[in-house]
């Protein structure tokens, strides 16, 4: 099958930019479609062979979207087509809390009753390692989600603001396609039943997918206004991203960057796994996010497919996106 390349921007050369039209070139490749936007055609082309070489036959989807946010240069794969966020729908429900914090809605102080209806198996340790009856301070509880990816940590948050809440933040920020669908049911055979459902979670075109949906393109934006103190506030925005940088997730974006600060978080399902993130490289801060979906095997070990695949393409990303 012959996909095309497509890329907006100015030809190295001309001295006026290239009206709306794309550039198409022919490929023959299984990647999809790529929609570049990129500083210099010498960068794109480049980095577009280096991700298509990387991706290969891997017989699921990648959808991916990384912009530099020191020049501007940026890269997409199916970033506007709406993904499974898998536990990154805890970011903008970070967000959120935090609006409802900095709104007088609500204090960070202020205690949450753990509790057998909260909690669920999978990642974290509330569900497992803390005795019903415990309160924790909500600004605790908000760590947790982050840091550890509690799920019972995620599930005490909605029960107290809703899903429907971090929905309508969402839409006064203009994130249109992100939404929060239900609480988290657990992991494998241990799943409860579906509840805390948003109005978004009950149309039935949603139920694929499961707790939260969103785009690389609207993760990327979430990351760079955090980046420019745009989220809530300057000082909110830049309490979320050291929660970020604290994430202890170092499998996707983390795994190949070195001593780079990266502030992130992932998600994880059976034949899926994402991670969105801000990599603070010499070359310029390169915010990102990717999702590997259809994974073909079951693998919960640190060598996953789609993970290792995680891990190469952001650092292909960072090499190919930071300042020439």
């Amino acid at each position: 099958m012959v996909h095309a390349l497509a890329w907006h921007g100015k030809f190295p050369g001309r001295r006026s930019p290239v009206p709306t039209r794309s550039i198409i070139v022919p490929m023959t490749s299984k990647l999809p479609v790529l929609l570049l936007t990129a500083a210099a055609a010498t960068l794109a082309q480049p980095l577009a062979d280096a991700v298509r070489s990387r991706i290969g036959d891997f017989p699921g989807t990648v959808s991916l979207y990384a912009r530099n946010l020191d020049n501007g240069a940026s890269f997409g794969i199916l970033e506007t087509r709406p993904v499974r966020t898998a536990s990154t729908i805890k970011l903008p429900i970070l967000c959120s809390v935090f609006d409802a914090v900095e709104r007088g809605k609500a204090k960070w102080t202020e205690p949450l009753t753990l509790n057998a209806a909260a909690k669920v198996s999978g990642s974290g340790i509330l569900g497992t390692e803390i005795s019903d009856g415990v309160q924790l301070p909500l600004s605790d509880v908000a760590h947790l989600m982050i840091v550890l990816s509690d799920n019972t940590a995620a599930n005490l948050i909605l029960d107290r603001f809703t899903a429907d809440a971090v929905n309508a933040y969402l839409d006064r920020v203009g994130i249109g396609t992100t939404r929060s669908l239900r609480k988290i049911r657990g992991d494998g055979d241990q799943l409860k039943s579906a509840s805390g459902w948003s109005a978004a979670g009950r149309l039935p075109e949603n139920q694929k997918y499961g707790i939260g949906v969103s785009t690389p393109r609207d993760m990327v934006t979430i990351l760079e206004r955090l980046e420019h103190g745009e989220i809530v506030s300057p000082d909110a925005s830049a309490a979320i991203l050291a929660i970020l940088k604290r994430c202890q997730d170092n499998g996707g974006i983390r795994r190949r960057m070195g001593s780079l600060p990266v502030a992130n978080k992932s998600g994880a399902l059976d034949a899926l796994r994402s991670d969105v993130g801000i990599v603070y490289s010499k070359g310029g801060r390169i915010a990102m996010a990717i999702t590997v979906d259809g994974i073909p095997q079951i693998d919960w070990s640190p060598d996953n497919q789609g993970l290792l695949l995680i891990a190469d393409l952001s650092r292909i990303l960072v090499d190919g996106l930071a300042r020439q």
